[in-house]
C-alpha cells in the first residue's frame, strides 16, 4: 500500500536527519553538560525502538484496516445477495405455484378445433384470471404465456403469445433442454403493448401436454424489472469505480451496470475464483492491475453477485484513514520523540546537576550546617537539603527499619491493588461490551449488558460487606431486570420502600438469593400465568422488616419451615437447593444482628409465597466498612 512505501521513506529520511544532527547534537549537550552516556541511551533506547515501532504500527495499521474493510464489505454484500435471493426465490415459487396448476396443463390441451367456442371462451377467461392473480404480486411485472398459434387467444400479445415467436430467442434452446426446470435469462429490453419498452429479468419453463408428453404446449415466463435488482444492489455503498454485477454459473454477465456488459464473459481467474464456494473473496493480477474480488451466490439460480475492483478501490476507505503526507509523519515523529524530550532532558538534568554541584560543595566546605544558607529552593532538592543533617545522623540505625516499612508497605498497596483489579478490570470490559453493543444498534442487548455491571458494582461493593438500604433494593432490582432480559414476558416485579430508609444500613446480598428463589422456585414453575414479585420495606418498632412475595407455586408450611432449619450439607449435593441460600441468609442474619432477628416464610400450594426479613435498624456509619 502507499503508506507503506511512504513510511519506508520517512523512515529513511529521519535517518539521515539524525546523522546530519549528531554534530550540534554533541556541540549542545557538551553545553547544557548532559553525560554522553545518557544521550547514547536516549538514541538507542528511544529514539531508534521509537521509529522501528512507528514504522512497523502505520504497516500492521494500514493492513488491519484493509481486512476490516474488506470484512465489512464482503457482510454487506453477502446481506445484499441475501435480500436478493429471498425475491428471487419468491419468483421461483410463483413459478412452481402456476406450474403446478393442474387447469393450465389442461387448458393448453384444448385445441382450436377441439372444443366449442364457448369452451374456449371459458378457457380464456380463466387463464386471464390465472395471469392477473400472479401479476398481482408486487415482485412480478409481467407474465407472459407462449402457446400454439392454433390457439383463439395466441395473437392476443399482452400476455398470451404464439410458440413460433419465441423460437428465435437466443435462451429457446436452454429451455426446451430444461426440460421443465425453470431458466433465468439475463437483463434485457422487451417491448410490452401495455407498458412499452422495459429492461426485464425473465423466468422461462417449458410446459408439456399431459395428453402427449413429447409435445411441447407451451412456455410460462414470468418477467421481473432489472430496476428492481438494480434497487437492491444500489444499496451497496462501496468505493467509486468498484464493479457489482450478476454472473450466471456458465461465466455471462447477466446484470452490470454498464450495459454494454451484460452477455459477456468474465475472465477466466475471476471464474475459477467464484466456483470455488458459495461465497468468499480472493485478490487476483489482472493485466497489471491487482484486483480484489469477493462474491456470494444467489441460491435459486446458480448466479454469483460480485464485487470487483482495484485494490485502491475496495481499500479506499483504509487508505484514507491511514494516509498522511510524508513530511508531516516526519515532523510529528521528531517533535513528538526527539525535539521535546530532549529539552526536557536538558533542562531537567542542566538543573539537577547545578543545585547538586552546589550541595556537595557546601557539604564539602563546611558539613551539613552550611546547607542552611543556600538559596531556597521548592519541590524535592528542598526537602532533600533540609532534611540530609538528619538523615546523616540516623541513617545507619533507621535503613533497617526504613526498608521493613518499605517493604510492608508495598505489600499492603500490593494486595489492595490486587483487590481492585478483578472488578476494575471487569466493569471497564462490560462497559467496551456495552459501547459495542450501541455501535451494532443492540439495544436489548445493551441494556442487559448495563444491568450486568451495575449488579457486579453493587453485590462487590468496593469490597465492602455492610451496604445501605437503598443499595440492596438496587441490587434486587437489577437482578430482576437481568432476568426479565432471560425470560421475556414471564414476570413483573414491584418496589415498594418508605422514604428515608436509604439511611440505615444491613449486610449486602440478603434480598438477592430471596428474590431468585421467589423467581426460579415459585414463578417459574407456574407457567400457566405472569408472575408478580413485590418488594417491600418498612421500619417497625426500631427493626427493618423486609417482604418477598410473590405469585408462584408455593408451598405447604411443613416445607417451608425446614427451609430454614436444613444445613448446607443437607441441601443438594451442588449447593443449587433453594434451602441451601435461605439457610445461608438467615445464619447470616443472626450472626450479624442475633438470634432475635432472620427469615420468616409463609406459603401455601397455589397461592405464592412470602418471605419476611427482620433486621435492627441501624443508622449508615460514615467511612468504609
Amino acid at each position: 500500500m502507499c503508506t507503506g512505501t511512504a513510511m519506508r521513506r520517512a523512515a529513511k529520511s529521519l535517518l539521515s536527519l539524525l546523522a546530519f544532527l549528531s554534530g550540534p547534537v554533541r556541540g549542545v549537550s557538551r553545553r547544557l553538560r548532559i553525560p554522553r552516556q545518557w544521550l547514547i541511551a536516549y538514541l538507542l533506547l528511544i529514539v531508534v525502538p521509537a521509529a522501528i515501532f512507528l514504522y512497523g504500527y502505520y504497516e500492521r495499521s494500514a493492513d488491519i484496516l484493509k481486512s476490516e474493510v474488506l470484512r465489512t464489505m464482503q457482510q454487506a454484500l453477502k446481506q445484499t445477495g441475501s435480500n436478493l435471493s429471498y425475491r428471487l426465490e419468491h419468483i421461483y415459487d410463483i413459478s412452481n405455484a402456476a406450474f403446478m396448476n393442474q387447469n393450465l396443463h389442461s387448458y393448453l390441451s384444448v385445441g382450436a378445433d377441439d372444443q366449442s367456442v364457448a369452451i374456449q371462451l371459458q378457457v380464456i377467461k380463466d387463464l386471464r384470471f390465472m395471469v392477473d392473480t400472479v401479476q398481482s404480486n408486487s415482485d412480478v411485472f409481467h407474465v407472459r404465456l407462449y402457446v400454439d398459434k392454433s390457439k383463439l387467444y395466441a395473437g392476443e400479445k399482452i400476455n398470451f403469445f404464439p410458440l413460433d415467436s419465441l423460437k428465435d430467442r437466443p435462451w429457446y434452446a436452454r429451455i426446451i433442454e430444461a426440460n421443465g426446470r425453470i431458466v433465468p435469462t439475463g437483463a434485457y429490453k422487451e417491448t410490452f403493448l401495455d407498458a412499452g419498452e422495459v429492461r426485464v429479468f425473465s423466468f422461462a419453463r417449458m410446459l408439456r401436454d399431459p395428453d402427449n408428453y413429447d409435445k411441447v404446449s407451451g412456455v410460462l415466463m414470468i418477467d421481473v424489472e432489472e430496476k428492481m435488482v438494480a434497487d437492491i444492489l444500489s444499496t451497496l455503498q462501496f468505493a467509486p469505480g468498484t464493479q457489482v454485477y450478476l454472473v450466471d454459473s456458465e461465466g455471462r454477465i447477466v446484470y452490470h451496470p454498464d450495459r454494454a456488459r451484460i452477455g459477456t464473459e468474465i475472465a477466466p481467474a475471476i471464474m475459477d475464483a467464484i466456483q470455488q464456494g458459495s461465497e468468499g473473496s480472493t485478490t487476483l493480477k489482472l493485466g497489471a492491475e491487482v484486483n480484489d474480488v469477493m462474491f456470494t451466490g444467489l441460491a435459486p439460480t446458480g448466479w454469483r453477485l460480485v464485487a470487483q475492483g482495484t485494490e485502491s478501490q475496495l481499500s479506499h476507505r483504509a487508505v484514507k484513514l491511514t494516509q498522511r503526507s510524508e513530511w508531516t509523519s516526519l515532523l510529528e515523529y521528531v517533535a513528538l520523540f526527539l525535539i521535546l524530550p530532549f529539552v526536557l532532558l536538558a533542562i531537567i538534568v542542566r538543573g539537577m546537576n547545578r543545585r547538586v554541584m552546589q550541595v556537595i560543595t557546601v557539604i564539602r566546605k563546611e558539613g551539613s550546617e552550611g546547607l542552611n544558607d543556600l538559596p531556597p529552593v521548592n519541590g524535592d532538592f528542598h526537602m532533600l537539603e533540609r532534611s540530609v543533617d538528619h538523615l546523616i545522623l540516623r541513617v545507619r540505625t533507621l535503613v533497617e527499619e526504613t526498608y521493613s516499612a518499605q517493604i510492608h508497605e508495598r505489600e499492603a498497596q500490593l494486595q489492595a491493588l490486587q483487590a481492585q483489579i478483578n472488578p476494575h478490570f471487569l466493569y471497564n470490559t462490560l462497559d467496551t461490551i456495552n459501547w459495542i453493543a450501541i455501535g451494532k444498534g443492540a439495544a436489548d442487548i445493551s441494556q442487559m449488558i448495563d444491568s450486568l455491571a451495575k449488579y457486579f458494582r453493587l453485590s462487590l461493593n468496593k469490597g465492602r460487606s455492610i451496604v445501605s438500604v437503598g443499595d440492596e433494593l438496587s441490587l434486587a432490582a437489577v437482578y430482576l431486570k437481568i432476568q426479565q432480559s432471560r425470560f421475556v414476558d414471564a414476570f413483573d416485579f414491584k418496589l415498594d420502600a418508605r422514604p428515608g430508609l436509604d439511611a440505615y444500613q444491613m449486610p449486602k446480598l440478603i434480598l438477592q438469593p430471596i428474590v431468585e428463589n421467589a423467581l426460579l422456585h415459585g414463578i417459574l414453575q407456574a407457567k400457566e400465568k405472569r408472575g408478580l414479585i413485590v418488594i417491600s420495606v418498612k421500619e417497625e418498632g426500631g427493626d427493618l422488616i423486609f417482604a418477598v412475595s410473590d405469585n408462584g407455586i408455593g408451598m405447604e408450611e411443613q416445607k417451608a419451615r425446614r427451609l430454614l432449619m436444613e444445613a448446607p450439607s443437607e441441601a443438594k449435593a451442588d449447593a443449587s437447593g433453594s434451602s441451601y441460600g435461605l439457610y445461608n441468609v438467615n445464619e447470616r442474619i443472626k450472626l450479624y444482628a442475633g438470634d432475635h432477628y432472620g427469615i420468616s416464610i409463609h406459603s401455601s400450594p397455589g397461592a405464592g409465597t412470602t418471605v419476611t426479613v427482620r433486621l435492627k435498624a441501624e443508622p449508615a456509619k460514615g467511612g468504609a466498612q
